[in-house]
């Protein structure tokens, strides 16, 4: 009476094939084509399916693995860098290939376990806590900026107006106070904000016809950025200083 043996399941041939070199721990660059075909052939042997597209398969590759062995058998060819060609290459290429996919598989599925296991629950913060916003600090808000950066940018412009006169002529003839109109001034600086979108600092300033216009320029441009109508912003620490507009 014979006995019934349960043949493991392989998912195709190159399954099989892995199977029997893990089997035998065999390297897998150095396959003894030999041992593999005769194993490979008795397991085909033991298999029972009606399904003849799988059974090709298995069928297709043990004819690979009888050319292989007959190639083995004969002289090496040579290719045309002068190498020997080992006719087992393509085979390991294709189980390299596949022994990657698989552990890949793996891979994903150990994932798919552990993403079952996850567990969510819905937000249930009070309204007044989803809501609640931090208050702005400007000192973040403004960064490396101060008052000292902006002080200093203003007495090199005004410097500058300062060099502009002569010192000899502008003692001639009679001296008059400068008039700077302050709402006229914010008027004018919010709309060329608005239309500049982001500037110098500085290239603002030496636009001032004056030493009192530069001043109020200056205070102005101070009240804005109180009031976070504009930003400013600088790279470096002698960099210009940029105004982007908020409005």
């Amino acid at each position: 009476m014979a006995i019934p043996v349960k043949l493991q399941v392989f998912e195709g041939p190159l399954d099989l094939l892995l199977h029997l070199i893990d089997k035998n721990k065999i390297d897998i660059y150095d396959i003894p084509i030999v041992t593999i075909t005769e194993q490979y052939l008795s397991y085909i042997k033991q298999m029972d399916t009606d399904d003849m597209n799988v059974m090709s398969e298995f069928l297709v590759m043990a004819a690979t693995l009888l050319d292989i062995k007959c190639k083995m058998l004969l002289p090496k060819e040579v290719n045309e860098e002068g190498e020997e060609e080992d006719p087992r290459a393509e085979l390991v290429q294709k189980l390299l290939e596949y022994k990657m996919y698989k552990f890949m598989s793996f891979e994903l599925k150990d994932r798919q376990v552990d993403a079952g296991r996850t567990m969510y629950k819905e937000p249930t913060l009070p309204p007044e806590v989803a809501d609640y916003r931090p208050p702005v600090d400007y000192e973040d808000l403004i960064g490396d900026l101060n008052l000292s950066k902006l002080h200093e940018i203003f007495k090199s412009v005004v410097k500058k107006q300062e060099d502009k006169i002569d010192p000899i002529r502008s003692k001639f003839g009679r001296l008059e106070k400068d008039e700077v109109n302050m709402d006229e001034k914010i008027l004018f600086i919010e709309a060329y904000t608005k239309d500049h979108k982001r500037f110098s600092f500085r290239a603002l300033l030496e636009k001032q016809a004056s030493k009192m216009d530069v001043i109020v320029t200056f205070l102005v441009i101070l009240e804005m950025m109180k009031t976070s109508k504009i930003s400013i912003e600088q790279q470096e620490i002698f960099d210009d200083i940029i105004i982007t507009s908020n409005m």
